[in-house]
């Protein structure tokens, strides 16, 4: 029987607290001092049975699509990953998953009874997906192509040429391609589009939570064509019957203050790559 449950989840739950963390896989948390929401537009109760619809309204604006294109998840990016696949695969289906790739998703293709494959990304290529490596694994009982992008836990960039094939390969045997995209949001406004515009088999996976420092607010979202956005929302009634009302407020609120929250993340983030890359730069031995 397989084991319900993230080894790799438990660790990072776990583990010994430390000064400094090389770890840790977003920016530091944002301060809620450094929020600027006042007590006075929080509710704990509002109308959000299917989504708090300015939440709902401002990621569609954020990620260039229509609302009904936007389910929005209580559970961050993981979450998301969750009800996608639920929502897209049954017992037995095929599914080929990058090698290596983010934990949970692995767990959730084998928790949800799934036949796993698995498609290199190899350090000597830089991590790159090889187009004909993964024509060779795929097969008419390819239901599921999953990666992600950027790339967890090499950061490279899956370019848009490349996602266009693999939607492709997909189309030809009617499978979706799920793309966990949460660290494109460290990209701020070089980030590309997201794959979900280049066409109906792509399903798309974020949060806030890794870029921007705001892993307390839980608030994460799926980006797909209209049909299967509505069944992922019946889905997820068996999990949550709605998200907590003022965490969908605060995230509003964190997303209209986006420009001002990303210029903090920006200049951790130069400050930390320049230092390890001077720290690279005076050694000879890694």
């Amino acid at each position: 029987m397989i084991p319900k449950r993230s080894d790799f989840m438990h660790w990072a739950k776990t583990r010994p607290r430390v000064k400094y963390d090389l770890a840790l896989s977003g920016i530091l948390n944002l301060p809620f001092a450094e929020l600027d929401v006042k007590l006075s537009e929080l509710e704990l109760h509002g109308d959000n049975a299917y989504g708090y619809r300015p939440l709902v309204e401002a990621l569609a604006a954020h990620c260039r699509v229509l609302p009904e294109n936007v389910v929005t998840v209580s559970g961050g990016t993981s979450m998301a990953n969750h009800l996608a696949m639920a929502a897209l695969l049954q017992h037995d289906d095929e599914v080929l998953v990058e090698q290596p790739t983010y934990d949970p998703l692995l767990a959730v293709a084998e928790y949800l009874g799934t036949k796993i494959k698995r498609f290199p990304r190899r350090f000597e290529d830089g991590f790159k997906i090889d187009i004909s490596e993964l024509h060779k694994q795929i097969t008419s009982r390819t239901r599921l192509i999953v990666l992600t992008n950027l790339h967890n836990p090499s950061s490279a960039l899956v370019d848009e040429t490349t996602l266009r094939k693999i939607g492709e390969l997909a189309r030809a045997v009617q499978a979706r391609v799920l793309v966990d995209e949460v660290y494109l949001e460290a990209m701020f406004e070089n980030a590309p589009r997201s794959a979900v515009l280049l066409g109906t088999e792509f399903v798309a996976t974020s949060s806030v939570t890794k870029g921007y420092g705001l892993s307390g607010l839980r608030s994460g979202w799926i980006l797909t064509e209209a049909e299967l956005a509505e069944k992922i929302r019946r889905l997820d009634d068996i999990f949550a019957a709605s998200a907590p009302n003022v965490m969908e407020r605060l995230s509003v609120s964190a997303l209209n203050q986006l420009p001002k929250i990303a210029a903090r993340a920006r200049s951790m983030l130069e400050t930390n790559r320049r230092r390890l890359n001077n720290f690279f730069a005076a050694r000879d031995d890694i």
